[in-house]
């Protein structure tokens, strides 16, 4: 290393990992945004609202031509995560949802009848972590019609973590695998590129991806936005939904220039917080289902040098992140939806909630197991019929439901009816026995720490003290 060259021992480590020259570019531009000192703040005078949206409720049925654009549509579902916040060893897609099923097992029954329904050998990608690789792949071997494991992963890359006190690479010897992170669903371009997965795509006759989280089971391929994609001629297309109250402290699109931009709470400045929750003003939140075209993205990489500039989001970390007294770092990282601002004429669509349904935590996963979702003939995950456009917001004691184990045990007799419910609060180690409905916004709560149970019956409007 040179002080003239403060990247070349990085460089060199991922090089003798076996980066591809995308990816060492890619983390090179995100390490010399560090160094820079570049915060990515986003001012509020700095944007405009994003005032109106094309709408998906007024998006023409998909036509008989609909397939044609099918036969050169690539499905990725991002699958890089493991599900530790809620005490998960392995990769989160293997979770249970329901009937036995996991989130991988939908997606592949989602992609076959795809497939089958219009006679196209519909490409799917799932991009993997180091960490989700293997559980992923063997799991993929329950269904050899989808082809073979090999041919349906893109590999995520994974890059150094930066010695907070140094700025060099980290070191840990005890552990040197806890020196390396993944970069962030980012890094979905320069592994398309990297990997030569992006010129096999494109040499198949590959035009349009759609890529979406794998834990978003709402995000099906659908025919009618692919059509309306494929005809825009947009190069990338964001799926936004409106924002509630719920959603203040997130993300939101915006304009920025003649351009959509998003800002991250990470990206705005404190005394613009005020604007940034006003869910009135900025009324649209990105979803992370996101349709690109395949040339396009190869003319932004190649015009870039290989990379996409997307903003940097630096997490500080401990090189150990169950040892708080180890090492500080810091571990750099992109958002994919943050490349809406590097296409010119890119644009959003306003899609229904039940579109965004990701399983962040136990509360989620209570929901989505709940009879407020349904799966469909054709493996979609949708709302019920006599459900409202919203589902209820559901928070769970942390303490008592926080891990999968412990939802799975307080829920092992079956879950209360939701379909007419707003709201539910559970404070407490609360069991549900079955036969119980909840109506409109109820609270239930146990003040003791000894497990209680919820009694069969109709519960509405109230709280319920047990």
């Amino acid at each position: 290393m040179t002080k003239s060259n403060p990247f070349e021992e990085f460089a060199a480590r991922m090089r003798q990992a076996g980066s591809s020259e995308a990816a060492i570019r890619s983390f090179q531009n995100n390490y010399e945004c560090l160094l820079a000192g570049h915060t990515g703040l986003i001012p509020e005078k700095e944007i405009l609202p994003v005032a109106e949206l094309p709408r998906f409720e007024n998006l023409p049925a998909a036509s008989e031509r609909a397939p044609q654009a099918l036969a050169h549509t690539v499905l990725v579902k991002l699958n890089g995560g493991l599900g530790t916040g809620m005490g998960l060893e392995q990769a989160k897609s293997l979770l249970e949802v329901r009937s036995g099923w996991c989130f991988l097992d939908i997606i592949a029954k989602q992609v076959l009848h795809l497939r089958a329904s219009y006679r196209i050998p519909l490409r799917f990608l799932a991009m993997n972590s180091f960490n989700t690789s293997r559980d992923t792949l063997n799991h993929l071997r329950k269904y050899p019609d989808l082809g073979q494991p090999a041919d349906l992963e893109l590999l995520q890359n994974q890059v150094p973590k930066v010695d907070a006190a140094t700025w060099q690479p980290v070191r840990w010897p005890a552990a040197p695998q806890l020196e390396w992170c993944p970069p962030g669903h980012g890094d979905i371009y320069p592994s398309l590129l990297g990997s030569g997965w992006l010129d096999r795509l494109l040499a198949e006759g590959m035009e349009f991806l759609f890529v979406s989280n794998s834990d978003n089971l709402g995000a099906t391929l659908d025919l009618s936005i692919l059509e309306y994609f494929a005809n825009s001629g947009m190069p990338f297309l964001m799926e936004v939904a409106e924002r509630t109250p719920s959603d203040r402290k997130g993300g939101h699109l915006a304009v920025r220039g003649n351009k959509l931009v998003l800002r991250e709470s990470a990206q705005c400045p404190e005394p613009d917080l005020a604007a940034f929750q006003d869910i009135t003003k900025h009324r649209f939140f990105n979803t992370n289902n996101l349709w690109i075209r395949l040339d396009a993205l190869r003319d932004s990489l190649r015009a870039n040098g290989g990379f996409l500039p997307l903003p940097l989001i630096k997490n500080a970390k401990t090189v150990d992140p169950r040892d708080k007294l180890s090492p500080p770092v810091f571990q750099l990282e992109s958002a994919m939806g943050a490349a809406i601002e590097c296409f010119p004429n890119a644009g959003a669509l306003v899609v229904p909630r039940e579109r965004f349904a990701p399983v962040k935590t136990t509360s989620d996963l209570f929901l989505l197991r709940s009879d407020v979702y349904q799966i469909t003939n054709d493996w979609r995950i949708t709302l019920t019929s006599d459900q409202p456009s919203q589902p209820p917001t559901i928070s769970l004691d942390p303490k008592h439901y926080g891990l999968v184990n412990q939802l799975d045990e307080k829920t092992a007799k079956g879950i209360p009816s939701l379909k007419h419910c707003l709201e539910l609060i559970v404070e407490g180690p609360v069991f549900f026995d079955p036969g119980t409905v909840v109506r409109g916004k109820v609270k239930v709560r146990n003040s003791t720490n000894l497990p209680k149970s919820l009694l069969a019956g109709e519960y509405a409007d109230r709280t319920v003290d047990l």
